[in-house]
């Protein structure tokens, strides 16, 4: 068992705001709230990463609670530090579901924010693309911001900008599958021909270099769970993932070095002898 300090959470600076559906966020880091050891650890997560959108997963609450079931006694807390309710609609397998799911959300949770999934597929829990452009058409009509789970398939996420999403999540491998980027040329090029598009990678990721890749390509922020939640340390992950998101983007924003084909010295020699006694 880990015993952290009561540390303050991660100090975002001033330098890291963006901007999600009107609303000004200084963290880069979304955290689901699925799966943790005890309500206890979740909280401390939260505080010390200092993520302002968490996930629900509204299918877990209404069967009954699971690991979902205090998500109630989060919420003050949560709204007190300026966190948004991101409820999602997991589990879901057609755009009709998700829908249904996301009113539900809506009257539950007192927002317009939903993160719309629609499963295609049961082996790799990859969205199905037509489902979900199918029900984000819907729900965009209905009023609601959304924020659609997809592949790295650059039209099908042209769809859904065209739908008039304006937050678009990638995912970077299968859920939970801990596998990281697995296709970061899919996911340069979406950055690339999507310059005005939020775009936020969710799923597969498992370490916080993850995470920092992510922002290094230009990503304005992760979503995770599993790799929190399922650390030896919740706690102590959740703080690294915090400072990793952060030096992600300050490395984007610096511009990183083109990598060369061959050595080249950092200290010129040319031109100057080099005695070996």
């Amino acid at each position: 068992m880990h015993h952290h300090p009561a540390a303050s959470p991660i100090d975002n600076g001033p330098d890291t705001a963006w901007t999600v559906h009107g609303t000004p966020l200084h963290s880069r880091l979304l955290l689901g709230t699925a799966g943790y050891p005890s309500p206890a650890v979740l909280e401390q997560a939260l505080q010390v990463c200092g993520t302002q959108v968490v996930t629900v997963g509204l299918r877990r609450v209404l069967a009954g609670g699971g690991d979902n079931g205090f998500i109630g006694q989060l919420l003050p807390g949560l709204r007190q530090r300026g966190a948004r309710l991101l409820p999602n609609t997991a589990g879901c397998r057609t755009a009709r579901e998700a829908v249904a799911l996301a009113h539900m959300a809506r009257e539950l949770y007192g927002t317009h924010w939903i993160k719309l999934e629609v499963v295609g597929d049961e082996h790799t829990l990859q969205p199905d693309p037509w489902g979900t452009l199918e029900a984000a058409t819907e729900l965009v009509r209905e009023g609601f911001a959304v924020f659609p789970y997809c592949t790295d398939d650059l039209v099908s996420c042209q769809r859904l900008l065209d739908a008039g999403c304006e937050v678009l999540m990638p995912w970077g491998a299968p859920i939970g599958s801990g596998q990281g980027l697995i296709n970061p040329w899919a996911l340069r090029t979406l950055r690339e021909r999507l310059p005005d598009a939020t775009l936020i990678v969710d799923a597969g990721i498992g370490t916080p270099s993850h995470a920092a890749q992510a922002l290094e390509l230009g990503f304005d922020a992760v979503l995770l769970n599993s790799a929190v939640a399922q650390a030896r340390d919740p706690v102590g992950m959740a703080r690294a993932f915090g400072h990793a998101v952060q030096a992600g983007r300050l490395a984007f924003e610096s511009g990183a070095m083109a990598p060369q084909a061959m050595a080249v010295a950092s200290t010129p020699v040319a031109g100057r002898p080099l005695l070996i006694g």
